[in-house]
Formats: C-alpha cells, structure tokens, sequence
C-alpha cells in the first residue's frame, strides 16, 4: 500500500497591529496589517476564523518563528497557546485584517491582550479556517447568537444581498454592547442583564413564528444553549442537517482550552443523542 504523502507544516502568518478600537464596553477592536499579510487570503466565508499564537509571558522564540522547531526544541509548558476568533473584516485592497475581542476586565489571555495591545505590535496566527456563508438559494435566513458569534453574524448579514428574508437574534447584556450593523435587516437585540447567558436566546428563538420555506441557519455561542436550539432545529423541526451551521463557540465554566479538548466529544454525543431522537423523515 503506498505510503500517505507527510503533512506540510502550517506556517504562521505575522502581522502588526495598525490600530484598535473600543466598539462598546466589553468589544474591543484590533486591525492587523502589514507584509506579512502578503500570503494571507479569506474567501466567501462569513465565519473565517484565525487562530492567535500567544506564548507564556518571559519566554521568547528564535527568528524567524518556526511553530514546528518550537514544539521539537521547547518544553510543552513554554509551547504557545492558541486562541481562537473570527474575522469581522478582510480588506484585501489593503491587506487589512479585522478582528473583535470580548473583554472581561483581566478575564482570560486574548481579551486583555487586545484591551492593551498598542499599534506596530507583532502578532502570529494560524488560519483562516471557516465553512459558512449565506445560501442565496434559500427562502429566508436563521442567525442566532450571543457576543462570541455577532462578528460573524454581523459579517453574514452583511453579505446578504439587500431585501435578503432574515431573522436574526443577538444576545449581549446589555443596550450599551449593540452595534451598527451595515444591513437591512433588523437584527433582534435582546439584553440578558443579570441572567444566565444564552438564556434569552433560546426564548427568543422559540418564540419565533417560522416562515414557510427553506431555511438557513446560522446559530453559535454557548454550548448549552446552542445544544437546546439545536434540539429544536433538527430534531423538533427536522430541519436538514446541511441547511444549519450550528456549534457551541464556548462553554460556561471552561477556559478554550479546556473547552477546544472536550468539544469534539461533546458534540459527537449531542449529535448522537439528538439524531436518534430524529423522526424518520
């Protein structure tokens, strides 16, 4: 049997930061640019995502940064971690990479980072990955998510040819973290105040009066909540698998870490608990 050709080594992309931005209290903004975006391309997608290379802090790497010779020479505790975020922008023209940031005070790696981060700072990342975009071909359009999904929510609608048939529904917590979004349609912002995230989202959702025809739905955020309106998707409306883009970004109680470890094990039982509930169709 012929051997399987080895894997070419991903290569990081670096890039500066060229400015930031603070949307709203708890969105911070951050613009890469530079000549190492000579290489880097997004296509049609509306949920690219990058990963961000962050290594311990004291640690430093040699030049020019090679992913592969730190994980062979360094000791897996000095190794970088990856965050993971979707691209709000790319500006091709000017090979300008947007990205936006939840920020929870000193919560978190990525979050303060981009609170602090300063103009011509370098930063490395893998990517862009990504498997959504609006089909045109549908009737009308399902977005539904909480402050971790609105940049590609935001970037989908965005995309939607106008007078595109869309419901979409965003949770933050409060007026204060809505945003300007450049589309026609009227997004639903619901405020969570002090309750449990995702909580409202799903209400919202439910409390939807379905129009007739194909949908396309684009739902992401807290796992918890995402599992619940999946249920509802697939399972009590036996929408198709292929018409939903539907994961938990993140979970309550766990850092991505600990969430990116056990999410593939995680969907697979939702999945396998939830299909098996399925009507036949």
């Amino acid at each position: 049997m012929a051997e399987r050709p080895a894997r070419k080594p991903r290569k990081p992309h670096s890039a500066q930061v060229v400015r930031t931005e603070r949307l709203t209290p708890h969105m911070q903004r951050v613009v890469l640019g530079g000549d190492g975006l000579t290489e880097f391309t997004a296509g049609t997608c509306t949920d690219h995502y990058v990963k961000l290379l962050f290594g311990p802090d004291g640690v430093t790497y040699p030049e020019p940064f090679d992913l592969e010779r730190i994980r062979a020479e360094f000791p897996r505790e000095q190794w970088p971690v990856t965050r993971t975020y979707t691209v709000r922008h790319w500006n091709a023209e000017h090979r300008e990479l947007t990205l936006d940031f939840v920020i929870h005070g000193d919560e978190g790696l990525a979050g303060p980072w981009a609170a602090r981060v300063r103009p011509g700072e370098t930063v490395r990342f893998m990517g862009p990955g990504g498997a959504y975009a609006p089909d045109t071909a549908a009737d009308w359009h399902l977005l539904a998510g909480d402050e971790s999904a609105l940049p590609a929510i935001a970037a989908a609608l965005e995309a939607l040819p106008a007078g595109t048939p869309a419901h979409a529904f965003i949770e933050v917590e409060g007026p204060d973290e809505e945003q300007k979004i450049d589309s026609d349609v009227t997004v639903t912002w619901l405020h969570r105040g002090e309750r449990p995230v995702g909580e409202m989202l799903v209400e919202a959702v439910r409390a939807l009066e379905f129009p007739e025809g194909r949908v396309h739905a684009f739902v992401h955020g807290e796992a918890a909540a995402v599992k619940d309106l999946r249920r509802m998707l697939r399972v009590e409306l036996q929408i198709p698998r292929e018409d939903l883009s539907i994961s938990g970004y993140w979970r309550l109680g766990h850092n991505e870490d600990g969430w990116q470890a056990a999410k593939r094990e995680w969907n697979a039982r939702v999945e396998e608990e939830q299909e098996g509930a399925a009507p036949a169709a």
